[in-house]
């Protein structure tokens, strides 16, 4: 009896002992996955503060941290849990999954991109007895959070199944603090940053009262003439960055065309920001191209129904 007892507690102290340096470990693996998710976070970041863009200012932080509790409870509650089932039980479907959601951000960049470009020809061809829909300030709210949320569900998957595939060979309690932990920080460092930037001008606007030194006052002003400058780039950044990461995806889930941007990448490895740089433009472009398809393809089923 003994004997056994002592068995049963030299086991539980091996299992102690092995969950201790699986631990141990987590750090790196979140730092090692954090990396490799920088381009969605890119396109995370520059995407949101557009859709706050236009609403009251007094809202903005309001509706930021409704949306950023939604991409917190979807990574956490929702995404994280499906890809642990689906590692287990059916981990060949995880790649279709993510490049359908890549081939959602080639559509929606494509129709971003192809709004800039005819949004005059529209305006010039409008008919002023065309009758315009009007909704409401609370409507408008609603719909750019749920439009926001929509495309952080896209990305926050995709951050949960590259997190997945990173420790897919570890420990099931180092699966789970990895996923949890790189979908706390993230959201925390994206969403903070959203907040800091869609509120740079009335932080600006602070700095450049009366009552604080000239050096600071400059600084405010600076601010507040940057931001509208700032905003606008950040939502071209955010739309290429919407093409270069959905393509990127599909292109990984393609046996020729990873080839193709890894040979890239190796023909400029001498440069590597040379190598990065090209392959996110061929990338974006191969975006354009593919959302465009779907677009076509979309309006011909739109006809047909």
């Amino acid at each position: 009896m003994a004997s056994g007892l002592l068995a049963l507690l030299d086991d539980v102290a091996a299992l102690v002992k092995v969950s201790a340096a699986s631990l141990d470990d987590v750090p790196a693996q979140v730092t090692k996955t954090t990396g490799k998710v920088s381009g969605i976070v890119i396109d995370d970041t520059a995407v949101t503060p557009k859709y706050v863009v236009g609403l009251d200012p007094s809202r903005e932080l309001s509706i930021i941290y409704q949306i950023a509790k939604k991409s917190l409870i979807n990574k956490l509650l929702l995404l994280s849990p499906a890809a642990l089932i689906l590692g287990f039980f059916a981990p060949w479907a995880i790649p279709p999954i993510l490049m359908l959601g890549g081939a959602y951000l080639c559509f929606e960049g494509y129709e971003k991109v192809h709004a800039m470009f005819s949004k005059h020809d529209a305006d010039a061809h409008q008919n002023p007895e065309e009758e315009v829909k009007v909704i409401t300030a609370e409507e408008l709210e609603k719909e750019r959070i749920k439009s926001a949320v929509r495309t952080d569900l896209i990305l926050s998957s995709e951050i949960v199944a590259i997190t997945y595939a990173t420790v897919a060979e570890e420990a099931l309690l180092t699966q789970i603090i990895v996923m949890l932990a790189v979908g706390i920080f993230i959201t925390i460092a994206v969403y903070g940053f959203v907040g800091l930037v869609v509120k740079a001008d009335d932080i600006g606007l602070h700095m450049a009262k009366e009552k604080h030194h000239k050096r600071v006052r400059q600084i405010g002003y600076g601010i507040v003439k940057l931001m509208p400058g700032f905003l606008n780039v950040l939502g071209y950044v955010g739309t290429a960055a919407m093409l270069w990461v959905g393509a990127e995806i599909i292109a990984h889930g393609i046996p020729f065309t990873n080839h193709a941007l890894h040979n890239l990448e190796v023909s400029l490895a001498d440069v590597p920001a040379l190598a990065w740089v090209a392959k996110v433009i061929v990338s974006a472009l191969g975006g354009l191209v593919l959302g465009a398809v779907i677009e076509k393809v979309v309006m011909l089923v739109r006809k047909a129904i």
